[in-house]
């Protein structure tokens, strides 16, 4: 174990995996895992669960343990990217309005994605902050569930149960796992979960892009900093900031981080569409660039696991 968690952040544990598994049981896709011929590469193929992200699985975990709690009458939402969509899909599945505030880099594709889903779309003009802020406030109205999309403990644990799917579909021994970080709710997810699938010795590794470290300069500076979000994956990973959470577990899990730059992102999504018609979003395909670049380098033998995590995406 390495340093604590900041005072006021319960870590999330292998005990609130298993707790959101049981929750989510017949609600979520079991995704299958794809092995690469002639090497020792699997691709986690959860960008086909509903909402087509992993997130899906967290904002349903958050919902129904807020349902679990008393009614919920709205639910309240900020992102540009999954969070917001896998916010929506799962509120319209529990029958529940759902508001989502969107800061203005968010992906036109994605805005129309969110109205299909029932969702009310609130754009606001200055970023990130100023739409969690305006959920927040949303969320002080009795009845109204805010979901962060990322930094909440019931969130990061649903999304945590992906790593039960990743152990069953690789049949065997998992190295190493390599995942798309933002603000680290799903990291921290797929690391919790993989000791909660008894996996404690699994490395995880955060690939980011160059314009969004969240990770690679929190894990320098020795706590979550604000970062400059520019490129082409900013709408995926392009939080603001690493959560706490995803901080804390990081360092109790010796989590690496690696960057690696747009070009690699394109020649990686281009690959795994040219060659397997995997079409999936430039922020998911940060995790393949990190092999395709050699970002990340196995080691001979090693057995790699590419979580790739969302498909909310243009044809483009």
């Amino acid at each position: 174990m390495t340093d604590p968690a900041p005072p006021h952040v319960r870590l999330l544990t292998p005990d609130d995996v298993l707790a959101a598994r049981v929750r989510l049981e017949g609600r979520v896709i079991h995704t299958p895992v794809l092995e690469l011929p002639g090497d020792d590469v699997r691709l986690h193929l959860e960008y086909l669960q509903f909402g087509g992200t992993v997130k899906y699985r967290g904002a349903m975990n958050r919902l129904l343990a807020a349902l679990e709690t008393g009614p919920v009458r709205r639910v309240a939402v900020a992102s540009s990217g999954n969070a917001a969509v896998a916010t929506a899909a799962a509120a319209q599945t529990l029958g529940l309005p759902v508001r989502v505030y969107t800061p203005n880099n968010t992906p036109t594709h994605k805005v129309i994605r969110l109205s299909k889903l029932g969702a009310e779309v609130v754009p606001v003009t200055n970023g990130f902050p100023e739409a969690y802020e305006a959920a927040r406030t949303e969320a002080t109205v009795e009845g109204t569930v805010f979901v962060h999309p990322y930094d909440d403990r019931d969130l990061c644990a649903g999304n945590g149960t992906v790593a039960f799917d990743l152990v069953e579909g690789a049949r065997g021994r998992v190295d190493t796992v390599l995942v798309a970080v933002a603000g680290g709710g799903v990291m921290a997810g797929v690391a919790m979960g993989l000791r909660a699938a008894g996996l404690e010795g699994t490395s995880v590794v955060g690939v980011e892009t160059e314009g969004c470290p969240t990770l690679t300069n929190a894990l320098a500076a020795g706590r979550p900093v604000e970062v400059p979000v520019s490129g082409i994956a900013a709408d995926g990973l392009g939080a603001p900031w690493l959560g706490d959470i995803g901080f804390a577990v990081a360092r109790e899990c010796g989590v690496r981080s690696v960057l690696v730059g747009d070009e690699d992102v394109v020649a990686a999504r281009e690959e795994l569409f040219t060659q397997r018609r995997i079409l999936i979003e430039y922020g998911t395909a940060a995790a393949y660039a990190a092999l395709l670049s050699g970002a990340y380098r196995p080691e001979p033998g090693e057995r790699v696991v590419v979580l790739l995590c969302g498909a909310n995406t243009s044809r483009e």
